[in-house]
């Protein structure tokens, strides 16, 4: 058995649909099952999805658009300064970067200002705005920002400054006064699409401004609008389609230099290329310093310069990944020592000295490990002030979690699944104690496992590359379109191995008669030592095309395995048994030994898992369900093992079954053996074994053991006597069978003891246990 990390649930998809969907549009039922499970379930929905128009929604169906726009153009007109004032994250850089070339485009007076992730935090402030007033600016436009800043709009106002805002994280109860607000999710908002990013709101901003759509930002847009998760259907699809096409071929010369320090090459750039490659290192710059350097590489029309910010950026990510290693370390030791999960459905962690850059992707990683909502907060002692940010999971949303406790969050914003705040530390503890008892009402047990949506089940034959080719219509992925993630139940593995410098990732290759799929298992390579070499697997994972030397073939990359059935491990003919804590995993080890000797030398390394069985009794009532089961010695018989066995359900049996000696390789006597020796006592008369046992064993290629056993064996059977090593043949010896002597059925029965359990085949030890388990098995069946 090998449990798997997360639950799998194969979403249903209704037959009708999925059969009107593959005859109306000509798709295969696995695609048309994809998108149903997307929500795409009419013909219409879905044939846009896949072939719909190029076409944007108009601008001005955007509350606060036409106002906007009109200040603005009296703005360029007038020559007045306009500051756009934008935010450090991969969507403020590229927001800011779409209206900067706009407007410098439409002859603007026009410079932007980020606010500096450490000494101003997230979002407009007071100082910033008085600055910009004092420095002449007459109107400010704030992207991917702004909607929660009432006190710096207030400020705006009275200082003289037109304020525009446009952002798109969700609105409070009450908004900031301004002069417009461009926001698809305002509560009277009649646009037709709510969910586009920052950068998303900055575009249709520059689409009204120019007053057509303009294409050549696409390739900025697709950035914020991949890295900042929103969904990617209606228009933020069409962005991300058109987006990643221009990228391909994309003049911009700061982004042609990231792509190139990154060995990108263009014409495979797809959404994974930003979100792996370009947001990370655009956000590696404004955590660890100042976001201004990503929005120059952006702008720049100097190619040496490009490349230098571009190298400098990339150095910047390196760094960022050091410190996000070493805080994770960090923050995990905290929660092990004084936040123990099994108390704390929400975690709210917090130190001295920890870089407030990166404490979203460290939240990020605890989520992964613990799966509960995470608030990793960065604590300035001088201040008095902790400021971090927050993820979460399925079923607690956080924005409106940490909107009920607004009194003691002077500064916070964000989403259902992110967000960011600033508090005093001393209200850190009243924060985790608040959001634990909401946590406590709002989420189940069941709550906090892990759940994995796995589009349907497949098996090996229907994968092919027409299926993959048509799979791919559905991309751009993203949130809301994810990957789409199958299961494959039940199929026999060709071969399994290690790869990778560190062996931490696996190759396997999947059977199922005449169809075969290769599978690389990124950072599974670590399941190898738990996959015995006859299992059957089921595993989760993405569908994809394997290009490589001109050659076209499926693969699935693994997401996570399983194994139902219970699996043998075979270490018979490993001498060492004190290497049992290296192999078999310590949750629900049991380690049975058979033999003192070997019991009381392993009891200090094994400790309470070593269980000492003498009888079939005791056998038989130790209860082994769901356990890792060791066989470390040899037992005195097949029949306790079978009496341990039957009717139970082990997870693993791990077989060592260690003998000191072998009694298989020493002679078992036939019945010519005996015919001889009795022959020989007959012939010679009396012999004394002591003197002559030798001589004896030596002439026929005996040892002197076979012997002393030979005349024990007719000891026993009343055929001799033996005085001091003198052994004399009765005259009237009744007539017996070999098989009465005690001292003979032990041999024979260490011989075939040893025969089947210690140097049988595999399959022949797999055989017997599964014979064994067999009558638990069918008891099971039938009470399912």
């Amino acid at each position: 058995m090998l449990k798997s990390k997360t639950r799998w649930i194969v979403q249903k998809s209704d037959d009708q649909k999925v059969e009107t969907l593959v005859n109306e549009l000509k798709i295969t039922p696995l695609v048309a099952s994809m998108l149903i499970n997307r929500g795409l379930d009419t013909v219409e929905t879905a044939q846009y999805f896949l072939y719909g128009k190029d076409q944007f929604h108009d601008p001005y169906l955007l509350e606060g658009m036409e106002k906007s726009v009109s200040r603005i153009l009296e703005a360029i007109e007038k020559k007045e300064p306009i500051l756009i004032y934008g935010d450090y994250d991969a969507d403020g850089v590229s927001s800011t970067t779409v209206l900067m070339i706009t407007l410098r485009d439409l002859g603007a007076d026009v410079q932007f200002y980020i606010p500096n992730r450490f000494s101003e935090g997230y979002g407009p402030n007071e100082k910033a705005f008085r600055h910009a007033a004092e420095s002449g600016i007459k109107l400010i436009i704030t992207v991917d920002t702004g909607i929660a800043a009432i006190h710096e709009a207030n400020v705006a106002k009275q200082i003289g400054l037109d304020l525009i805002i446009t952002d798109h994280h969700e609105p409070g109860p009450v908004l900031p006064v301004a002069l417009a607000i461009i926001h698809p999710k305002l509560a009277d908002s009649t646009y037709p699409f709510r969910e586009l990013a920052g950068v998303g709101v900055a575009f249709k901003l520059a689409h009204a401004l120019y007053g057509r759509v303009p294409e050549h930002l696409l390739e900025i847009a697709v950035i914020g609008t991949i890295a900042d998760l929103v969904s990617l259907k209606g228009e933020n699809r069409l962005i991300a389609k058109k987006g990643l096409e221009n990228l391909k071929d994309t003049k911009n010369l700061g982004l042609r230099a990231i792509l190139k320090i990154s060995s990108v090459d263009p014409m495979s750039i797809n959404e994974e290329t930003i979100g792996f490659t370009l947001a990370p290192r655009i956000n590696a710059v404004g955590r660890l310093a100042s976001a201004d350097l990503a929005v120059q590489l952006l702008l720049t029309d100097d190619p040496d310069e490009a490349d230098d910010l571009a190298a400098e950026m990339d150095a910047m990510n390196k760094t960022r990944q050091s410190i996000v290693n070493s805080i994770t370390a960090e923050a995990i030791e905290e929660v092990e020592k004084n936040f123990p999960i099994a108390e704390n459905k929400v975690l709210v962690i917090g130190k001295e000295g920890w870089n407030p850059g990166v404490v979203g992707i460290v939240a990020s990683r605890l989520v992964d490990k613990y799966y509960r909502p995470t608030i990793i907060l960065c604590y300035d002692a001088e201040k008095g002030l902790a400021k971090g940010s927050a993820r979460s999971i399925a079923g607690f949303d956080l924005f409106q979690n940490l909107s009920t406790c607004r009194e003691i969050l002077p500064h916070f914003g964000g989403h259902p699944m992110a967000a960011g705040m600033t508090l005093n530390v001393d209200d850190v503890d009243d924060l985790r104690n608040r959001l634990n008892n909401l946590a406590n009402d709002q989420l189940s047990d069941g709550d906090l496992i892990p759940n994995t949506l796995l589009d349907l089940e497949i098996q090996l034959p229907a994968i092919d590359l027409p299926t993959l080719d048509e799979i791919n219509l559905l991309s751009p992925f993203g949130m809301d379109n994810p990957k789409p993630k199958v299961v494959i139940n039940e199929v026999q593995i060709s071969s399994i191995r290690k790869i990778g410098s560190d062996q931490n990732h696996l190759k396997i290759t999947l059977a199922d008669q005449e169809s075969s799929l290769d599978g690389v298992g990124f950072g599974l390579g670590s399941l190898f030592d738990h996959i015995s070499p006859t299992s059957k697997v089921s595993l989760i994972g993405e569908l994809t095309i394997n290009e490589w030397n001109n050659m076209r073939k499926p693969q699935i990359f693994i997401h996570d395995m399983a194994i139902k059935s219970w699996q043998l491990f075979d270490f018979r003919g490993v001498n060492r048994i004190s290497n049992i804590q290296e192999f078999v995993p310590d949750e629900n080890r049991i380690c049975i030994l058979f033999n003192k000797e070997t019991y009381g030398k392993l009891t200090p390394v094994l400790k309470n898992e070593a269980i000492f069985i003498q009888t079939t009794e005791e056998a038989k009532n130790l209860s082994i369900d769901d356990s890792n089961i060791v066989f470390v010695d040899l037992p005195p018989s097949k029949e306790i093992v079978y009496q341990l066995i039957n009717c139970k359900k082990p997870a693993r049996i791990y077989a060592y079954f260690y003998k000191e000696t072998s009694d298989f390789f020493s002679t078992l006597p036939t019945r010519d053996h005996f015919k001889w020796f009795y022959g020989l006592l007959l012939k010679k008369g009396p012999i004394d074994l002591n003197r002559y046992g030798d001589t004896i064993a030596k002439n026929k290629g005996w040892s002197k053991e076979t012997i002393f056993f030979l005349s024990q064996v007719f000891s026993e059977l009343d055929f001799v006597t033996i005085d001091k090593g003198i052994i004399t043949l009765k005259k009237q010896a009744p007539k017996r069978d070999l098989t009465d002597s005690r001292t003979y059925q032990i041999k024979q029965g260490l011989y075939a003891l040893e025969r089947d359990l210690l140097l049988s085949s595999f399959q022949q030890l797999k055989d017997w246990f599964d014979f064994s388990l067999q009558e638990s098995v069918e008891i099971e069946e039938v009470t399912e």
